[in-house]
């Protein structure tokens, strides 16, 4: 009996110290767990936080307008670039040729252009055009040899024919019977210059030389094989200072005084009168190669008309044909 009320006791007393044990931690324990986990992240995510707030703003408009130049500058050096190379590849000596269209146009007014007006109001036409044929019948054996190498023997069998008939009726070239009936025998102007652009060689740059005005390197190879031919194959008196000097001035008057109304379409009242004048020969030397490979040519420019022998015939095989004055 006494052994099971001391056992009972034990019991109990055990029961008594288990119960609080667990009881007292468990709303104390959890407390302190949520408090510590609470304060935890407190203390890194205040600290933190701050500085990605203002970071945020200021690297956006940092980023924003650095996109919009990049794109800007590469167009705007095209741009400059492309204008410049159409430029330079269409005359890229410019600079040059308008400092020397300008020294020539200076002597031109000054001198050149009122002779050639006096020349061309004091002599009398028929006079003048007598010059005027015999310069171009002299012409005659260069255009032959030249339609020869252009692969057109019919032209330069009329090409002789002109020549042997104004040398010999036309009295030394100064009338020109051969383009009168019955021959009629039109004149046709060639060089080597049309030669070597029959063949597809190019102009190259534009060229605007003092006492030669404006060429291009093809024309002015061109031009110093025409100049070279008769003397070369024939000698005196084309190599004489007798013959050569009055020549080259009655042909310098002769082609300045027929210039004279296209000149002053060109000149005056233009903008750019040196541009003018470089469109204008461009496009009346390209007409010319065309009319040989039977192309019709480009619409001429607006003075192109003023000058009657710069006229490129595109009528019917056969019908007279009219050439630019002499020189380039």
């Amino acid at each position: 009996m006494l052994a099971f009320s001391t056992a009972t006791m034990v019991a109990a007393l055990a029961v008594q110290a288990v119960d609080p044990l667990p009881v007292a931690p468990v709303p104390v324990a959890p407390s302190a767990v949520v408090a510590d986990e609470q304060r935890e992240p407190e203390s890194p995510v205040v600290p933190v936080s701050p500085p990605v707030v203002p970071v945020a703003p200021v690297a956006a408009p940092q980023t924003a307008p650095v996109p919009a130049p990049v794109p800007a500058e590469p167009n705007a050096q095209k741009d400059i670039v492309v204008v410049g190379q159409s430029r330079d590849a269409g005359d890229p000596l410019r600079g040059v040729n308008a400092q020397a269209f300008g020294a020539t146009q200076a002597v031109d007014s000054a001198v050149v252009g009122p002779v050639a007006r006096v020349y061309k109001r004091k002599v009398p036409s028929p006079i003048r055009k007598g010059i005027h044929n015999f310069l171009y019948n002299l012409r005659e054996p260069i255009v032959f040899v030249n339609f020869l190498l252009q692969f057109k023997p019919g032209k330069a069998a009329e090409t002789v024919g002109r020549f042997v008939i104004n040398s010999t009726v036309g009295a030394a070239g100064v009338i020109d019977v051969a383009k009168k009936r019955p021959f009629r025998l039109p004149r046709r102007s060639n060089g080597f210059a049309n030669t070597l652009g029959y063949h597809g060689i190019g102009n190259g740059p534009f060229l605007f030389l003092p006492l030669v005005g404006p060429t291009t390197v093809r024309d002015l190879i061109g031009g110093t094989l025409d100049r070279l031919l008769l003397p070369t194959a024939i000698g005196s008196p084309f190599t004489d200072a007798s013959y050569t000097v009055p020549a080259g001035v009655l042909g310098a008057l002769d082609h300045r005084a027929d210039f004279d109304e296209t000149l002053k379409c060109l000149h005056d009242d233009v903008g750019d009168p040196y541009a003018s004048s470089r469109a204008f020969y461009l496009h009346r030397r390209q007409a010319e190669i065309d009319h040989l490979h039977r192309r019709p040519p480009a619409p001429p420019p607006e003075c192109q008309a003023a000058l009657p022998a710069t006229r490129i015939p595109v009528g019917a095989a056969g019908a007279t044909e009219t050439v630019p004055p002499p020189g380039p």
